[in-house]
């Protein structure tokens, strides 16, 4: 029998459908991430943006295009916004929403049928997913309770809930893999009773991999934390650090709980605590009241903050959230804010780049190329998929910069 798993979304929904995929192959399954011919269907879906809701509905028929006869299992974040949307369809026998993903799996068991009832009330374990040599993504948190004004997650994923340190010790032990991505909604929210996220670093200390951590909030790039960062000593120097305008006014419309002069002084704590570090970024171009003047903030301190990469993408208007409430600015000014955005992010990261120039690193190596610990991309001819090499950059590319393995 065989098991098709497709996923749209963000990383976290591909570490949770590898953690289907491994659930499946346990009860003797074929799997696969690709769409194609397949005896049964599970789809996890994303609700992020109104497209990628539209998407996901769309994967529906197109699933059943292979195998019209096969039944379609549906989770995910658009299956908690609207779980009829999904079961209403044809050849649909089970929706589970974000929160209680294993449930999935007790219905291909035939336990569940229908919609299942959501539960936010404790961290939702997964069998251990699918690894490979080179990387694994590792879970440790799930929800949010920061109810920023464009984003619909929190109602989706319900409330922070976090995974146990032992557990995630366990996991981390049990993997083979060099580098350990560390991912959650909400990372910095980690808590397991009296310890959070440095105190979970600081047990993963002593493992065999380098650990590189998910997107983090300016709340927590304290001095403390960092301090446990480097006491761990495994930690990649490389922080996605949450942004989304680089305006006071977008942002206090967003309820980001920060200022720009805050966001500027955890690059600054990162950089002095780690001299190496890059910092990469999110930024949403045309949230409805972003003026020229706070589009131009937005611009501006990308050069500022020194960012390695940036994630440029317009404003998704969301209904049910605080932002749906404001008028929307036009199409076309989003997309040449974006341009603008992604062009000056490329400058940027080209003078990152260029500082580590003729310096020696280490890179761990994928099918097309390696990052570095602080996440430059680097390509090399004798670079070998699973492979951790000390590397010296030579010269910029479009990516990132062409290394040579010292040996």
């Amino acid at each position: 029998m065989k098991a098709c798993v497709f996923t749209l979304g963000c990383k976290l929904n591909e570490v949770e459908s590898a953690s289907v995929m491994q659930g499946l192959a346990q009860r003797g399954y074929e799997t696969t991430s690709e769409l194609g011919p397949a005896d049964l269907y599970l789809l996890n879906t994303c609700a992020v943006t109104a497209e990628a809701e539209k998407k996901s509905r769309q994967a529906v028929a197109r699933m059943r295009k292979y195998n019209a006869a096969a039944p379609v299992f549906v989770f995910g974040c658009a299956a908690s916004r609207d779980p009829e949307a999904f079961f209403s369809r044809e050849g649909v026998v089970f929706v589970a929403g974000a929160m209680k993903k294993d449930a999935v799996l007790a219905a291909v068991d035939g336990a569940l049928r229908g919609i299942s009832v959501e539960d936010e009330t404790a961290f939702c374990e997964l069998p251990y997913p699918q690894k490979t040599h080179t990387r694994a993504y590792l879970r440790v948190e799930d929800g949010c309770n920061r109810f920023c004004s464009y984003c619909l997650i929190p109602y989706l994923r319900g409330r922070v809930r976090s995974r146990s340190m032992e557990s995630i010790r366990r996991e981390a032990e049990a993997c083979s893999a060099k580098e350990i991505v560390l991912t959650g909604v909400d990372l910095s929210s980690y808590r397991d009773g009296d310890s959070g996220l440095g105190e979970l670093l600081l047990s993963l200390a002593g493992l065999p991999a380098r650990i590189r951590l998910g997107s983090l909030e300016v709340s927590c790039i304290t001095e403390d934390f960092l301090e446990k960062l480097r006491a761990a000593g495994n930690v990649c120097a490389h922080f996605h650090l949450s942004l989304q305008s680089g305006s006071d006014a977008v942002l206090k419309k967003m309820n980001r709980h920060y200022t720009r002069a805050e966001y500027l002084k955890a690059c600054e704590r990162i950089y002095a605590a780690f001299p190496e570090a890059s910092i990469t970024t999110d930024l949403i171009a045309g949230f409805p009241t972003e003026t020229e003047k706070d589009f131009a903030d937005s611009l501006s301190i990308i050069g500022e903050a020194g960012f390695l990469r940036v994630h440029a993408f317009p404003f998704s208007m969301r209904p049910g959230t605080a932002a749906a409430k404001l008028e929307d600015l036009p199409a076309e000014v989003k997309k040449e804010r974006v341009r603008a955005l992604i062009a000056e992010a490329k400058r940027q990261g080209r003078e990152y780049v260029k500082k580590f120039l003729g310096s020696t690193m280490t890179a761990l190596f994928e099918a097309d190329g390696g990052y570095t610990e602080n996440y430059i991309r680097v390509s090399c001819p004798e670079g070998r998929e699973g492979a951790l090499e000390k590397v010296r950059l030579t010269k910029l590319t479009a990516q990132g910069a062409s290394c040579e393995i010292l040996r």
